[in-house]
C-alpha cells in the first residue's frame, strides 16, 4: 500500500512537473522564454517545447499577418498646397520576436502607433511632391510601393515586417473638389475649342480645295467649249465661203432672208427705213 501511494504520488508530481514544463507553439505563434526576467530563448517553429518550471516562464506572440486600419481619414497637402483626405491600411507581421519585445515591450498597440507614425510621415513626404491628379489617379501604385518600402525599413528596427500599404480612398475636401472640377471643366472646354478650331480649319481647307478644283474644272470646260465653238464657227465660215463661191447671188438672197427673219421677229417693233434702201432689194424684186 505504501509503495502504491509512493507511485501515485510520483506520478502526480511528474504530471505536475511536465504540465508546468511543457508548452506548444502552433503555426500562428512565436514564443519567448524568460528566466528571472531575462530572455533566454525564442521559439518560432511549431512544436512541443519544455522549460524549467517555476524558474522560467513563456510569453506568446501573434505571428500571423496583422492589419492596421486608419480609423479616420488623414489630411495631407500636395505640391499645389491642396488638401486631400487619405484612408489607408497596413499589413504587417512580427519577424524578430526578440527585437519586437525589446523595442516596444511586445505591446501590439505601441507597435501600431509606431507604424502609424511612420506611414503618415511617408505619406506627408510623398504627397508633398505630387499634384492632386497624381495622388488621386496618376501615380497611386507608385506611391503605395514607396510607402511600403519606407515603412518596412523603419519597422525592421522594431522586429516588424511591413508587407503592404494600401490607400483605400483618396478624396478631396469639398472646397478642393469644387476647384478641381472647375479646372477639369475648363480643360475639357479648352480641348473641345481646340478640336473645333482644328475641325473648322480643316473644313475651310477642304472648301478652298473644292473651290479651286471647281474653278479649274470650269476653266477647262470653258476652254473646251470655246475651242469647240471656234471649230464650229470655222466650219460654218468655211461652208458660207464655199456656198458664196458656188452661187454668190443665192448666198446673198439667203443672208437677206436671215436678216429679215431676225429684224421682223417682234411684231411690236417699229422701224423707219428708206424704201429704196438696199435692205429691201429682194422684197421689191425677189426674182432678180
Amino acid at each position: 500500500m505504501n509503495n502504491l501511494n509512493k507511485i501515485m504520488s510520483g506520478l502526480v508530481v511528474a504530471f505536475v512537473v511536465v504540465s508546468l514544463s511543457a508548452f506548444t507553439v502552433d503555426q500562428r505563434q512565436a514564443a519567448m522564454i524568460f528566466q528571472l526576467g531575462e530572455i533566454v530563448d525564442v521559439k518560432t517553429e511549431p512544436g512541443l517545447y519544455f522549460k524549467m518550471p517555476f524558474l522560467q516562464n513563456v510569453r506568446f506572440f501573434d505571428a500571423r499577418i496583422l492589419t492596421m486600419d486608419s480609423q479616420e481619414p488623414e489630411r495631407f497637402i500636395t505640391s499645389e498646397k491642396k488638401n486631400v483626405l487619405v484612408d489607408s491600411f497596413v499589413k504587417w507581421r512580427i519577424v524578430d520576436v526578440k527585437k519586437y519585445y525589446v523595442s516596444v515591450g511586445g505591446d501590439e498597440m505601441r507597435a501600431k502607433q509606431r507604424l502609424f507614425q511612420t506611414v503618415n510621415d511617408s505619406l506627408r513626404a510623398e504627397f508633398g511632391k505630387r499634384t492632386v491628379h497624381d495622388v488621386v489617379s496618376g501615380q497611386r501604385d507608385q506611391i503605395m510601393e514607396i510607402l511600403r518600402q519606407k515603412a518596412d525599413q523603419d519597422a525592421r528596427k522594431i522586429g516588424v515586417q511591413v508587407l503592404d500599404v494600401r490607400l483605400k480612398r483618396v478624396d478631396l475636401p469639398q472646397e478642393v473638389s469644387e476647384s478641381v472640377y472647375q479646372r477639369m471643366e475648363a480643360e475639357r472646354k479648352r480641348v473641345a475649342n481646340e478640336l473645333r478650331s482644328t475641325g473648322a480649319g480643316e473644313a475651310e481647307k477642304i472648301r478652298a480645295d473644292a473651290d479651286r478644283q471647281r474653278e479649274v474644272i470650269l476653266a477647262e470646260a470653258y476652254r473646251e467649249a470655246q475651242r469647240t465653238k471656234g471649230e464650229g464657227d470655222a466650219k460654218a465660215t468655211a461652208l458660207y465661203s464655199e456656198a458664196y463661191s458656188a452661187n454668190p447671188e443665192f448666198y446673198a438672197f439667203y443672208r437677206s432672208l436671215e436678216a429679215y427673219r431676225q429684224t421682223f421677229r417682234n411684231k411690236s417693233d417699229v422701224m423707219v427705213l428708206d424704201p429704196s434702201s438696199e435692205f429691201f432689194k429682194y422684197l421689191k424684186s425677189p426674182g432678180k
